[in-house]
């Protein structure tokens, strides 16, 4: 089947529909374009699980804040369209703000508790808009289930919680982080980056090492890996710290010891570009 791209939202909706009727099972990534081997390798395991696979390109603007890079974020469409059609994308779906956010728009979806800490204390706002545009494409596309990278550690965590919460009928599937061979997690904000800077921001990967080194060698204490992971981070050039905090996994509150799994979660700024990154302790595997 040759891949399609669609912009409207009901053309889509008729798609989806007919997949289904079909008895094809249908996998989804919704992404912000500007592909990289990360959003590549989501659609990957897309391919793997279901019949017809369906990605998003939407650089949603209700999830940026006034201050942040929406006008600026890269994007590139017909280089993602190349891309995703190697690994076997069937369908884009491409809508524009008008078509997202129509006049009038008012409705908005608030997942609370797990989004109040981290991100959701230097970003207000920002995952209202990340649950409400995901919730709007879960609807348009129609999707069996949603193939989601654990770099947002906490992004995941809410569309988890968003769709056990609101009863959606899909899996939410989170996959590992995939990193440069230099250890930098891979982003589309990583093209920001001047040379000195990129240099700075494996200070983030780097530092994750030192905590699991401290952790594999019996080191609980919150406030000491913390510790040590700021000083490092803080001692390289261009380097701002957003957050560096461990949390449990369930809650993403701020805890004082290890005791089952917890991440360790990070947002640096590298100059202007800000940077995330995280290890989990006590992996069970599942986020």
């Amino acid at each position: 089947m040759e891949m399609k791209t669609i912009s409207s939202i009901r053309e889509m909706q008729l798609f989806s529909e007919a997949a289904r009727n079909a008895g094809q099972k249908i996998s989804f990534v919704p992404t912000m374009g500007y592909f990289h081997d990360g959003h590549l390798s989501l659609m990957r395991e897309g391919r793997q699980r279901a019949d017809c696979l369906a990605i998003s390109i939407y650089v949603n603007p209700t999830q940026f804040g006034p201050t942040e890079d929406f006008e600026n974020y890269p994007r590139n469409l017909e280089r993602d369209k190349a891309l995703a059609g190697d690994v076997g994308v069937d369908v884009i779906f491409y809508p524009d703000n008008k078509e997202m956010y129509p006049e009038h728009y008012q409705t908005y979806v608030d997942v609370e508790g797990v989004t109040e800490n981290l991100c959701g204390m230097s970003r207000p706002g920002h995952f209202r808009g990340v649950t409400t545009v995901c919730a709007k494409l879960f609807n348009i596309v129609k999707p069996h289930c949603a193939i989601f990278g654990k770099k947002d550690f906490q992004q995941l965590a809410a569309i988890k919680r968003m769709v056990l919460d609101l009863d959606m009928d899909l899996d939410i599937i989170g996959m590992p982080i995939v990193r440069e061979p230099d250890g930098l997690a891979m982003s589309s904000r990583n093209v920001y980056l001047k040379t000195d800077e990129r240099e700075a921001a494996l200070s983030l990967s780097r530092s994750l090492k030192i905590a699991k080194e401290m952790y594999d060698k019996g080191e609980r204490d919150v406030a000491a890996i913390l510790s040590v992971v700021r000083k490092y981070i803080e001692r390289h050039p261009h380097t701002n710290i957003d957050y560096a905090k461990i949390c449990d996994t369930t809650t993403l509150k701020d805890i004082g010891h290890i005791a089952g799994e917890s991440v360790l979660a990070l947002a640096v700024k590298i100059n202007r570009t800000r940077l995330i990154d995280n290890y989990v302790f006590g992996n069970r595997l599942e986020v």
